[in-house]
């Protein structure tokens, strides 16, 4: 005990005078960064995205395959209420301690289900399943279970990206017809019913939806939650989901869309709203109420829209801005599908889309380790899977 306390007043002491230490150098003249231009108008209006080939698919497997057993750099999402509590990420998450963070691994974990699933002949694919089949053990899933009671502030742990995510994993395992996916779906489902029943605990409680661009957004969190209820017939929780849904935003009127984005967003506060409503709403009640709710996307000639731009992809915030274009992506598309009068937003999202797909690349480890499950999601949604 003395040894861990020693160690880390070490670690401590020399963080600080790290950081109190002047640059080595420092540049002669400072400004603001140079932003990325965005290709001219008709450039996109000439071109289509990148659809999900095999080779796309392979592309963005790569990402996910070389981070979920990658424990470090981790951040963690502990409270430490003992010196017990102090642990490697692979203690506490054997499952999902890659990827730098619990919910990134969990959604690098569904991009090559996903991608398995739709693409047999995908590369590495017998590699793939053996790292699915480690990480997703009966065994390691419990001890992620165990967690949320490791002590009185894990028990919210991830509330509710992650969890939003953890049950878009097991929706995908949920609908695959594969011996392999039946496993993993079984070794996971005390851990998405544990969720549920959080969802099921916290939802009555919320007294105001949470309307920001980044993880505790509430409309993304019910988004996914409503899928895998759907999909897996969790009826009750669906129900108490439209009906919160409806409590925090069928009188909202005129979002402020030229307020977008926040410079950290990952996803619109806006679009996200507009991305459940269309699930909770019959289709001519969402027709009306997205009408009031977004009136400057329903003019045909402008577009109110365009791409975030990023200054520095090393910056792990700075780079949630092509995670914002490709989640703007992904609430547009089923729109411009199902609602006719609305197809001109096909457009915006494909503008989006080609932004910053060609971004994704592999040499950066701040967009590397999550970017590809929301290019790859954006691309779903985009061929309508």
């Amino acid at each position: 005990m003395v040894r861990i306390t020693t160690w880390l007043f070490l670690a401590i002491l020399i963080g600080t005078f790290t950081r109190c230490q002047p640059p080595a150098t420092q540049e002669a003249e400072t400004g603001a960064p140079e932003l990325e231009e965005a290709p001219p108008k008709e450039v996109y209006e000439n071109r289509l995205p990148p659809e999900l080939s095999l080779e796309q698919a392979n592309r963005l497997a790569a990402l996910p395959m070389k981070c979920i057993q990658n424990p470090l750099p981790y951040k963690s999402g502990i409270v430490v209420a003992s010196e017990e509590d102090l642990a490697m990420p692979q203690e506490h998450h054997p499952a999902f301690y890659g990827c730098f963070d619990w919910h990134s691994a969990v959604h690098g974990h569904w991009v090559l289900v996903n991608l398995l699933r739709h693409f047999p002949e995908l590369n590495h694919s017998d590699s793939i399943r053996v790292l699915l089949d480690q990480n997703l053990s009966a065994a390691n899933i419990q001890t992620e279970i165990e967690y949320f009671s490791l002590n009185k502030y894990s028990r919210n742990f991830e509330r509710t990206y992650g969890w939003a995510w953890l049950l878009k994993l097991c929706e995908e395992l949920s609908t695959w017809d594969d011996p392999d996916a039946k496993k993993w779906s079984a070794n996971l489902k005390p851990l998405a019913d544990v969720l549920v029943e959080k969802y099921k605990e916290y939802l009555p409680k919320l007294t105001y939806p949470l309307r920001i661009g980044t993880h505790s957004n509430t409309a993304f969190g019910l988004t996914f939650a409503w899928d895998y209820c759907n999909t897996t017939g969790h009826d009750t929780l669906k129900a108490l989901i439209e009906s919160r849904a409806r409590d925090f935003y069928l009188k909202d009127q005129g979002c402020p869309l030229a307020w977008e984005p926040s410079g950290y967003d990952f996803l619109s506060p806006c679009l996200e709203e507009a991305d459940l409503m269309r699930r909770v709403l019959p289709e001519e009640e969402f027709n009306q109420w997205f009408a009031q709710f977004l009136a400057p996307l329903m003019e045909t000639a402008t577009n109110p829209m365009t791409p975030a731009q990023v200054s520095d992809r090393s910056d792990g915030h700075l780079v949630y801005l092509d995670g914002l274009n490709f989640s703007r992506a992904w609430c547009l598309y089923p729109i411009a599908r199902h609602h006719p009068k609305w197809e001109h937003l096909r457009q915006i999202a494909d503008e989006h889309l080609a932004f910053s797909l060609p971004n994704i690349v592999d040499g950066d480890y701040m967009g590397e380790h999550w970017l590809a499950s929301f290019a790859l999601y954006a691309l779903n949604e985009k061929s309508g899977d």
